[in-house]
């Protein structure tokens, strides 16, 4: 039980956008499309597990003195994996997700989640929390994309279900706020 627990925490309980309110910079600032929160969500989630099976395996060899840099560094790898796989295999997303890749070597979820988890636990639960918190993450930005893309461009994933004039206002950033509020009221509403 306490194994399902590690893997459906992100999903409900420890959402990382709509419960702990962490990772804001890339939620709000890449999900003007289902697709943008969906591909942003995913390359974190690759991140959150890798990141979290390795730092499981060498939290014990590490000093203290040294070892959130050390954890920085092994996030980081995993990062230039993915920003090198995403820049061959799927460069438009790469190009719109720009600089919001690199920047998951600082995202609060993946370095909370190996302070947090990964440091204290096995890698089999250190990957079953990351998957977790990553399906979750990735959800929360593929909604949260959803929902913009629909009411700020009238489709979603670039399938045109609105055939009139959409509000401008949500592709735009304070779209993302009005949005996030939204939808962070009705998950909590939802969730008691």
């Amino acid at each position: 039980m306490n194994r399902l627990n590690n893997l459906t925490r992100g999903l409900i309980r420890e959402n990382p956008i709509f419960v702990i309110v962490l990772g804001m910079c890339p939620t709000l600032a890449t999900t003007s499309s289902a697709l943008n929160g969906l591909g942003m969500g995913m390359a974190t989630m690759f991140v959150l597990m890798g990141s979290n099976v390795v730092i499981s395996l060498i939290a014990r060899f590490i000093p203290d003195k040294v070892r959130i840099p050390s954890y920085i560094v092994v996030i980081a790898t995993f990062v230039t994996i993915i920003d090198l796989l995403m820049q061959a295999y799927t460069q438009s997303l790469y190009e719109t997700l720009g600089i919001f890749i690199p920047l998951i070597v600082v995202n609060c979820v993946v370095l909370g989640r190996a302070e947090a988890f990964a440091n204290k636990n096995s890698a089999f639960d250190s990957l079953l929390d990351a998957i977790g918190m990553g399906l979750g993450f990735t959800l929360a930005l593929t909604l949260l994309g959803a929902v913009r893309e629909l009411l700020g461009a009238g489709s979603v994933f670039g399938l045109r279900l609105i055939q009139t004039d959409a509000i401008l206002v949500f592709v735009l950033a304070p779209g993302a706020f009005i949005a996030l509020g939204y939808l962070i009221a009705l998950f909590n509403r939802i969730k008691r």
